[in-house]
């Protein structure tokens, strides 16, 4: 993996999600697909890939799968320090899940009704993949297309990302469009500094809190997360104001100044988990104190954050092998389980160097 120090800066990207509630949603997300892939430049021949795993996945959904959609976007956190084009997608479900994932990745395995592919093409033709699966709890998959495929790893996936030790996910609530949720990512000389923000109430005018705080969060040079969070806090007077909170990794400590209804834990199998700690207020109107703390951070260890739209009763329990998959399989883990329909909801998770 390369050093934390070259992951480039990504800002949330706008999510378009698909729920797969029909046969008809399958053509919907294909289309999308190839709308993004054109916009990208991508080749017709690397477009005409994509929308079949794209539609692939979405009729897995359809035909086998409860609660199934596909999220879509353009990838800002590109690969590698190429910086190259990439489409992010996600899949997940909610059941009934595989007792053995790997088997239905290799090429040759598909399932009755689909379009014969299988999943094993949608890995043969993505950039990076991962996926995670649980019997009686769904099943997730990741997976970015950039113009070019990328070599494939002992098991014949695509190698992961390079660099891709963060990786988050927002969903705007039932009815809504705009998302006020919000993430952000940037490298430090040593590290990196990550911003998760849940602006105040839903529809566009939370949206425009959480966007200028990733503006603010991405223009700003302090990697001090105290001075970030001040920088913030003055940066969204002119909003309806936001939640948030700011992690800096530096090697084997944990930097975060949080303010209002963000939740964070670091969790390490083995160990038991730490938790946290925001100050109460509303960046941009009521700040009486804001703090930092510190945490060590073990190797290996995953922190999450997530909004007041995920439950904070989501844990690893039961689920420990999460910690070794892809962040952005995590934070779609966490999503899916704890997520509310009633709220905007965001996820950040971010993976300590290896």
């Amino acid at each position: 993996m390369e050093p934390l120090s070259e992951v480039p800066a990504a800002g949330d990207p706008e999510t378009h999600w698909v729920p797969i509630d029909d046969i008809s949603a399958a053509g919907a997300a294909r289309r999308y697909a190839t709308v993004l892939a054109t916009k990208l430049g991508f080749d017709e021949a690397r477009t005409g890939e994509v929308a079949i795993a794209v539609t692939e996945l979405a009729t897995n959904l359809h035909r086998h799968a409860r609660d199934g959609a596909v999220a879509l976007r353009v990838a800002r956190q590109y690969l590698g320090s190429s910086e190259e084009p990439a489409i992010d997608v996600v899949a997940m479900d909610a059941g009934p899940g595989l007792e053995d994932l790997d088997a239905h990745l290799r090429d040759g395995r598909s399932s009755a009704g689909t379009l014969g592919v299988g999943l094993g093409a949608v890995v043969r033709l993505a950039t990076t993949f991962d996926g995670y699966s649980v019997p009686g709890r769904g099943t997730i998959v990741a997976a970015r297309f950039g113009i070019e495929r990328r070599r494939f790893d002992r098991i014949g996936r695509p190698a992961p990302p390079a660099g891709h030790v963060g990786a988050g996910l927002t969903r705007p609530m039932t009815g809504e469009v705009a998302c006020g949720d919000a993430y952000a990512i940037r490298p430090t000389a040593t590290g990196l500094v990550a911003l998760l923000c849940d602006g105040l109430g839903h529809g566009p005018l939370a949206a425009g809190a959480a966007q200028r705080a990733v503006s603010v969060f991405l223009d700003a040079g302090e990697a001090d997360v105290t001075a970030l969070l001040t920088r913030l806090h003055r940066g969204l007077s002119h909003t309806r104001g936001a939640a948030l909170a700011v992690v800096r990794i530096d090697g084997a400590v944990l930097s975060y100044a949080g303010l209002g209804n963000i939740a964070g834990k670091i969790t390490t199998r083995g160990l038991p988990s730490k938790h946290l700690t925001s100050m109460p207020g509303i960046a941009g109107h009521q700040a009486r104190t804001i703090r930092s703390f510190e945490y060590p951070l073990d190797p290996n260890a995953v922190t999450v954050l997530h909004t007041d739209g995920v439950s904070t009763r989501w844990t690893f329990d039961g689920q420990l092998a999460l910690l070794g998959q892809d962040p952005q399989v995590v934070a779609a883990s966490v999503l899916r389980d704890g997520g509310t329909r009633r709220d905007d909801a965001g996820v950040l998770v971010l993976r300590s160097a290896r």
